[in-house]
């Protein structure tokens, strides 16, 4: 077993609580002292620092969501000053779902250390070529992609978006040897092979590092095969590192998360209590090693399970299941959170109304495709095609805006779908 830090990855759990331990006291200290949102929490709940003496005292906690943090919109979730923020990185670029995380330079060498863990246990070393798919831009995937693979020696091709067929032809003449992609980005370079009449048996490529969106085992079997490749998983969550919370190792039977730095916890999404190891319920992260932007109890909306079971690869860390739904009204695409309330304020905005819409979402030859169903109302009605059409380009552009890619857009007649049903996701990832 090939490990990147094998004392931390494989320490006993004794060892593993201690550490969390040591470390949330020290995060707890730094947030009331210097972060007016958790001052507050913990003040109004008569809860200060010193009074937590276990881990078990977590839980005494309130909760924290991405509301919390698009309120406290750009620094006021920083727990150091400005000046010693070196990286600032958003989810999304979208002016209306504004968050703004902080890193300082030891939040980037963790995370740098957290995927060089990740693409260790991958089987990568100095001897391979990554080419990182995703695009480098304001949102954190690339850039962790990058710095962890520095970090164990490997060459990198920081591509970065392109279209599939510069993308083939990049991995056939660098000899790529690891691809790091979204599944839809991943099952779209083995189209474009088919496409460019190219066998992948002819290409040096050996590993898949996939994630950002919901893939099925139907998809890694698929890529595995017809690639040539074994294909592992990774979770990302981009409020805290983006990629680096956890990953799959070669057994791949959970996804190993990294307790030196976060303490996970599943909770009943309805009435928010905690639930035993094993069940299946919302993930919450503790962060206990960032500096810059530590989140407390954070909701992260995505339904999974924890299982402290060892895992024959040898390392010690928790694994949770792989994630295919979430809790709330969003749906993960093209490695972005998407929510019904993107849609809802363009149509508002143009219409002055709030007409009923659903978004449809489809895995059409391994690409996901998004549908936005409008139903006609008095606010959308038009006496003349002319109008009509012109209404529906103004619309689909607007929608485009807000989501940062386009999707197709539909005007139905009411009773088409249900009113109550913001989202229905027919890519059968399970």
């Amino acid at each position: 077993m090939e490990c990147w830090e094998y004392s931390k990855e494989c320490s006993d759990r004794a060892e593993i609580e201690q550490l969390q331990l040591e470390r949330l006291q020290s995060t707890l200290n730094r947030v009331y002292k210097n972060v007016r949102h958790y001052r507050k929490t913990f003040l109004d709940i008569d809860f200060m620092p010193e009074d937590f003496r276990t881990l078990a005292d977590l839980k005494k906690l309130p909760f924290i969501t991405r509301r919390d943090l698009m309120r406290n919109y750009p620094y006021g979730m920083f727990a150091v000053p400005l000046r010693e923020v070196v990286r600032l990185h958003a989810p999304v670029l979208n002016p209306d779902d504004p968050v703004v995380m902080g890193f300082t330079r030891n939040d980037l060498k963790n995370w740098a250390d957290l995927m060089a863990r990740n693409l260790t246990a991958a089987g990568l070393d100095k001897d391979d070529v990554i080419q990182v798919a995703p695009t480098f831009g304001i949102m954190t995937g690339s850039f962790g992609v990058q710095m962890g693979a520095g970090r164990i020696g490997a060459s990198v091709i920081p591509l970065g978006g392109g279209r599939l067929p510069a993308q083939v032809r990049i991995m056939r003449d660098f000899r790529t040897t690891a691809l790091v992609a979204t599944p839809t980005f991943a099952l779209g370079i083995l189209r474009s092979l088919e496409a460019m009449a190219l066998d992948p048996k002819d290409l040096s490529l050996k590993c898949g590092i996939i994630g950002s969106e919901p893939w099925s085992e139907a998809d890694r079997a698929e890529l595995e095969t017809r690639l040539h490749i074994t294909a592992t998983d990774t979770y990302s969550l981009a409020e805290i590192f983006g990629p680096g919370v956890a990953w799959e190792c070669p057994e791949k039977n959970g996804l190993h998360m990294a307790e030196d730095h976060f303490i996970p916890e599943i909770i009943d999404p309805e009435t928010l209590e905690p639930l035993p190891p094993g069940s299946e319920g919302e993930l919450v992260i503790t962060t206990i090693s960032k500096e810059a932007f530590p989140l407390i109890r954070f909701r992260t909306g995505d339904i999974t399970r924890i299982t402290y079971d060892p895992c024959a690869c040898g390392r010690t860390h928790c694994r949770i299941s792989r994630i295919f739904r979430r809790c709330d009204e969003a749906f993960v695409m093209r490695g972005s959170r998407i929510v019904p309330e993107q849609v809802g304020r363009v149509l508002t905005r143009m219409t002055g109304g709030q007409p009923y819409f659903q978004m449809v979402v489809e895995r059409e030859g391994g690409q996901d495709c998004l549908t936005v169903l409008v139903e006609i109302s008095d606010c959308i009605f038009f006496d003349e095609m002319r109008k009509q059409r012109r209404f529906v380009e103004q619309l689909h552009r607007a929608v485009a805006e807000s989501l940062g890619w386009e999707a197709a857009l539909k005007l139905v007649e009411p009773g088409t779908f249900d009113r109550n049903q913001k989202i229905t996701d027919r890519r059968n990832l399970v």
